[in-house]
């Protein structure tokens, strides 16, 4: 019995993919081209995050003087 439990254990079908082992060159090259893709959209987030970030601290230092001014008040 303990050879089946054995047997039914999947493998882990990401552990091919990580090293690229197994991989036709038509899926390797696709596999490249999706993570290139993804690459660069990680990296235009990373810079609207950059060009977004300077308002919202703007706008907390607003709310804050707001704050501070009504409760001197």
């Amino acid at each position: 019995m303990t050879s089946n439990n054995e047997q039914a254990a999947p493998e882990d079908p990401e552990e091919g993919l990580a090293t690229g082992q197994d991989l036709s060159p038509e899926e390797a090259a696709e596999r490249r081209r999706r993570r290139a893709v993804f690459l660069k959209e990680l990296a235009e987030a990373r810079e609207l995050r950059e060009r977004v970030t300077p308002r919202r601290s703007k706008a907390a230092r607003l709310r804050q003087a707001m704050r501070m001014r009504s409760f001197r008040t």
